[in-house]
C-alpha cells in the first residue's frame, strides 16, 4: 500500500513518556449555554490523537483514541452519541485522517473500527462508519470481539493487529464486561484499559473475572514499558475517595484521565480489601461498585 510512501518506523526504541496535563472540557453550569467543542482533539504526538466528548451532548464523556500506522488507522470506541448532528464523530475523524495523509502520502489508507466493550456509550456511534469506504467496523459483542482476536478460548495470550508497523497487543479483560478488551500500544506506551481501570467508578459485573483482568494486567506491565494507563472516562473529583454524582454534566475539579502502574496495584489491594462483600467501596483514586454479588 502506497509503494513509494514513507514508511514510518513505530517502538524502534522504548517509548518515552510524554506529558499529559490538559485541560479537559468538562462540561459548564448551564448545558444550555455550553460552548465546549463537540469533541475535543488533542494530538498526543503527530500519530496519536485522544478525543473527548462533549459533556453537555452526553454525561458520559467518554474518551475516544485514534492511532495512525502506516497502513491504516484504528478508532477505538465510538462515543455515548449517534447523532452525527450532535456527535460529528465521522467528521472529525475524516478530517484528522485527511490532515495525517497531507502530511504522510499514501496511495490508499484504511480505517479499522475497534472497541473496548460493548456498553452502550462507547459504540454508539458506529453507524456513523457503516458507509465510509476502506472501513472495518468490528462488532463490541462478545462473539464478534472474541472471533476478531481468537479469544475464544479464554483470555489466553495477547492477540496483536497490525496498524503498519505500529503493532497493538490486545487483551481479553472480562470482568466490567465479559467483551472488555484491552489495548497496549508500544508507540506510545499507552495501556488502554476502557472502563476496567480509570479514574471514576469501576462497575463490576464478575467479580473473580475482574480480580484476574487486574492480575493479568499488573503482570503484563510489569513486562512492557507502560507510560500511561488510560481509561474512557473521569468520574472522581481531586478530593480522594470523592467521586461525583451520577448524571453530573459539570465538573470542574476533576483529576487527570492518566493513571500509572503503582495505580493498578492499588487497585488490587483494593480489591482484596473490598473480599466478598458487595456495594460501593471507595478509595482514594476510584470507586469500586460490585454488582456481581
Amino acid at each position: 500500500m502506497g509503494g513509494t510512501a514513507h514508511r514510518i518506523t513505530f517502538a524502534a526504541e522504548p517509548p518515552e513518556p510524554r506529558a499529559l496535563d490538559v485541560r479537559w472540557i468538562h462540561g459548564s453550569p448551564s448545558a444550555k449555554h455550553n460552548t465546549d467543542p463537540d469533541i475535543q482533539v488533542h494530538a498526543y504526538d503527530e500519530h496519536t490523537v485522544i478525543l473527548r466528548q462533549n459533556m453537555a451532548v452526553n454525561y458520559e464523556a467518554p474518551f475516544l483514541f485514534l492511532l495512525f500506522g502506516n497502513d491504516r488507522a484504528v478508532l477505538i470506541d465510538t462515543g455515548a452519541t449517534a447523532s452525527a448532528e450532535f456527535f460529528p464523530l465521522r467528521r472529525v475523524v475524516d478530517d484528522l485522517v485527511a490532515r495525517w495523509l497531507a502530511e504522510h502520502r499514501r496511495d490508499g489508507y484504511a480505517l479499522l473500527v475497534l472497541h473496548t466493550h460493548a456498553h452502550g456509550d462507547h459504540i454508539a456511534g458506529d453507524a456513523q462508519f457503516a458507509d465510509r469506504p476502506d472501513t472495518t467496523v468490528v462488532g463490541a459483542d462478545a462473539g464478534s470481539a472474541r472471533a476478531y482476536f481468537g479469544f475464544a478460548d479464554g483470555p489466553g495470550r495477547a492477540a496483536r493487529v497490525d496498524l503498519g508497523g505500529r503493532v497493538l497487543e490486545c487483551l481479553a479483560t472480562p470482568g466490567h464486561h465479559e467483551a472488555a478488551v484491552t489495548y497496549y500500544d508500544p508507540h506510545t506506551g499507552f495501556l488502554l484499559t476502557g472502563d476496567t481501570v480509570y479514574p471514576g467508578r469501576l462497575y463490576v459485573e464478575d467479580w473473580a473475572a475482574f480480580r484476574a483482568t487486574v492480575d493479568r494486567l499488573i503482570e503484563f506491565a510489569g513486562t512492557r514499558p507502560v507510560t500511561h494507563v488510560l481509561g474512557c472516562h473521569i468520574e472522581m473529583t481531586d478530593e480522594p475517595a470523592v467521586d461525583y454524582p451520577i448524571l453530573t454534566t459539570y465538573q470542574p475539579h476533576e483529576p487527570p484521565l492518566q493513571m500509572t502502574v503503582g495505580q493498578l496495584r492499588d487497585l488490587r489491594g483494593a480489591i482484596d480489601e473490598v473480599g466478598d462483600r458487595p456495594g460501593r467501596h471507595a478509595f482514594p483514586d476510584f470507586v469500586i461498585c460490585r454488582r456481581d454479588a
